[in-house]
């Protein structure tokens, strides 16, 4: 897309888009980042998918990064042998934990997770197939949880239970998600998704599972269980970036309380230097028509208002039958909320969260300097990401461009705010800086990012080319660059 975009946008590949026509088609529409869901797929299947995405950001010039979201332990009900139940308010209905999987009839279903008849006790409320069915435990007898329908429909086969107001003990990662970590580090997956995480511990378990298969992937915490709220503090702690996952989130809080929550989260994270992705139901509608409801750009401009790092599209682009129309809405909305005068990051410069790094510091000033200055841009050379990173913490309408030799790095900040990657051809001695300058700037003229009669904040290290050594600041005409 021609027009600057400061949002991310995330798209889930599935059926409707694995196509490498498609995937083509979404690159051009202006996706960053793409997922792939682990709930669903072979491992030969996701391998398929990043290679088709980095062959298409390949052709386009771009950098797209690919998160990997693991299904986590999704507790969920077996089948009928009539395939679907109808249930009615006030019915006795009894969940079987002793029931063969493949055997529930009109009054009873078996129980993938077994351990759910020590997790509930007579009053306890469970809410299946996404809230949709209510039943309220009676009591609990041997395996059998015997309940009473409080609101009733079509219940079919193997659709998920949650407990209202969480306290399932279901640990965040399953034996499954364990061997789909494996996949996702042998993939060369830029982030990791952890579902149903409880708290930070949970998330350091992962990232010991992810170190352990030499892959340096940062990891994504999806908020979606209640404790996940009440330790939101450890979660971005111990999170590269976390996800506001509104599905299952509003089934155990109820939906009310999902919006206090995003903004909660949103307020918070930048003290973390966590990204956050806002997700689920963003543009749902979009799965059968072609334009999106008033209601759902309304959504999405509020997150972007909010300042998200990204917004993600789930079954619209999975399985939806507009999935290139989808991201272009949300590029179109987007484009549209961000013409609004954005102003700093009030939790990142208030002087009781200093900087904790001079890399962090720098990156302050640099976007300090945009609020005072005509500057058109920053250019960044960053190791890790790092940089870039905390200078998008802040809100600003001047593009950020990670200059970066490090592919990793490159598909690492695809998921920023604000922020573009620009590879460049590799390290330069402590005395090349002069030259890394010219070089940075001759990309951004190539790319008609800007004019030799513009201001451009520069940020870089010495020694250069290492991690964390960012400790230099400069603003520069760019013609001037190249009469040195």
């Amino acid at each position: 897309m021609d027009t600057f975009r400061r949002t991310k946008i995330v798209a889930t590949l599935g059926p409707a888009s694995e196509s490498p026509e498609v995937i083509d088609q979404l690159v051009r529409a202006g996706v960053n980042v793409v997922r792939l869901n682990f709930s669903h797929g072979s491992p030969e299947e996701h391998r398929t998918r990043a290679e088709n995405v980095r062959a298409a950001a390949k052709r386009h010039g771009v950098c797209i990064g690919i998160l990997a979201d693991m299904q986590g332990p999704k507790i969920r009900i077996g089948k009928f042998k009539s395939g679907k139940t109808m249930l009615e308010v006030g019915q006795k209905f009894i969940i079987d934990g002793a029931l063969d999987l493949n055997e529930g009839t009109d009054e009873r279903v078996g129980l993938t997770y077994k351990e759910l008849v020590g997790d509930v006790e007579p009053g306890a409320r469970l809410l299946l197939n996404d809230g949709l069915i209510v039943m309220d435990v009676d009591e609990v007898i041997g395996q059998e949880i015997h309940c009473t329908v409080v609101v009733g429909g079509e219940l079919s086969n193997n659709k998920g239970i949650n407990r209202a107001g969480g306290g399932l003990s279901a640990a965040a990662l399953t034996e499954k998600d364990k061997e789909d970590i494996k996949t996702a580090c042998a993939i060369g997956a830029d982030y990791i998704a952890i579902s149903f995480p409880r708290d930070g511990a949970d998330m350091e378990y992962a990232r010991s599972l992810v170190r352990a298969e030499g892959s340096d992937a940062r990891l994504v915490a999806k908020v979606e269980r209640a404790e996940a709220v009440e330790n939101l503090e450890s979660i971005l702690e111990a999170s590269d970036a976390v996800m506001v996952a509104r599905g299952d989130l509003g089934v155990e809080i109820g939906d009310a309380a999902v919006p206090p929550v995003q903004k909660r989260i949103l307020r918070k994270a930048p003290r973390y230097n966590c990204p956050v992705i806002v997700a689920t139901q963003m543009m749902e509608s979009m799965i059968n028509n072609p334009i999106p409801t008033r209601a759902e750009v309304n959504d999405v401009a509020n997150a972007v208002l909010d300042g998200t790092d990204a917004i993600m599209l789930s079954g619209e682009t999975a399985a939806g039958k507009y999935p290139v129309e989808a991201v272009e809405a949300m590029h179109r909305t987007c484009i549209e909320t961000e013409k609004q005068k954005v102003l700093p990051s009030s939790s990142t410069r208030d002087p009781r969260f200093p900087p904790h790094s001079v890399d962090e510091c720098i990156a302050r000033q640099a976007m300090e300097a945009t609020h005072m200055m005509p500057i058109k841009a920053i250019a960044a050379f960053t190791q890790s990401g790092n940089t870039v990173l905390y200078m998008s913490r802040h809100l600003s309408s001047v593009p950020i461009y990670a200059m970066t030799p490090d592919g990793r790095t490159a598909g690492r900040v695809t998921l920023f705010r604000n922020v573009v990657a620009k590879p460049i051809s590799g390290k330069y001695l402590e005395t090349e800086a002069p030259k890394a300058t010219r070089e940075a700037l001759s990309v951004m003229l190539y790319d008609n990012l800007v004019t030799e009669e513009d201001m451009v904040v520069m940020t870089l290290g010495t020694p250069m080319g290492q991690a964390g050594s960012t400790n230099t600041m400069k603003i520069i005409r760019v013609g001037d660059a190249f009469q040195q």
